[in-house]
């Protein structure tokens, strides 16, 4: 993996972390920050597993003196905290032998147990999830900084906060509407789109229709809307005149819009 980090504010305040783990850290950490912000639950979740598996080796050099190689499988994570947990009170920080490994076990439990992106259940707590994830993850780095870069923890979490990985969204909802705000897309991108954000449930034409501003409600039923279920992008149930996006139309929002 390059060195070259991708943030300098965060290398900066992380400049007393090897190296060897610096880079990783931070690359996996903004990589699921991002994830979050975009609400991509299945990334967002692939991140957390690797920014925790980059933070817990550096621990292990911190408390034991060596760690688990890259490319080496980790065969019980919890355990490794564990014996972190466990270490003698004169192995490294207090920090990070109690707090820090404890907030990782959390954070890998939410990514492995949790079932980001899961389907079906009373609530759907995705985006809980995901914002748990990333506070976490905030606190972790933020502790990090504290403890390697001899500042206050509320001087950490001033450069935290001001590292900017928030995205545009690319739907805004307001006043019980939704509004594509990317730039340039057509009628038909811009109806998959706003379908991709509603995958838990159909969206009836007239509000679809409403949402894209399309002013002919007719020729977008039949002209966008039927050339869509024609090609498998949708279900449109004539009948209900409800839509809801098939999986190749997932496939195709997510490889060639988002």
């Amino acid at each position: 993996m390059s060195t070259k980090s991708p943030n300098p504010i965060l290398a900066a305040a992380l400049a007393n972390v090897p190296s060897t783990f610096r880079s990783r850290l931070i690359h996996t950490y903004l990589d699921l920050k991002k994830n979050c912000a975009e609400a991509r639950y299945e990334p967002a979740g692939l991140a957390a597993g690797k920014f925790c598996e980059v933070v817990l080796r550096f621990l292990q050099e911190k408390v034991h003196g060596s760690f688990t190689p890259f490319g080496t499988k980790i065969n019980n994570y919890a355990d490794e905290c564990r014996k972190l947990i466990m270490a003698p009170n004169t192995a490294g920080n207090e920090s990070e032998r109690v707090m820090l490994p404890r907030a990782l076990v959390f954070l890998y439990t939410m990514r492995s147990k949790r079932g980001i992106g899961h389907v079906g259940g009373d609530v759907d707590a995705n985006a809980i999830d995901i914002a748990a994830m990333a506070k976490t993850a905030d606190w972790i780095v933020c502790e990090l900084v504290r403890i390697n870069h001899g500042l206050s923890l509320e001087e950490a979490q001033d450069i935290v906060d001001g590292i900017s990985v928030r995205q545009l969204p690319a739907i805004w909802e307001v006043a019980g509407k939704k509004r594509v705000l990317k730039d340039g897309l057509k009628a038909k991108d811009q109806a998959l789109l706003l379908l991709y954000s509603n995958q838990n449930s159909a969206v009836l034409l007239e509000d679809l229709c409403e949402w894209v501003e399309y002013c002919n409600p007719r020729m977008f039923k039949n002209v966008i809307i039927r050339e869509l279920h024609k090609k498998r992008f949708l279900e449109f149930d004539k009948d209900s005149e409800s839509i809801i996006l098939s999986p190749k139309g997932v496939e195709y929002v997510e490889k060639e819009l988002i």
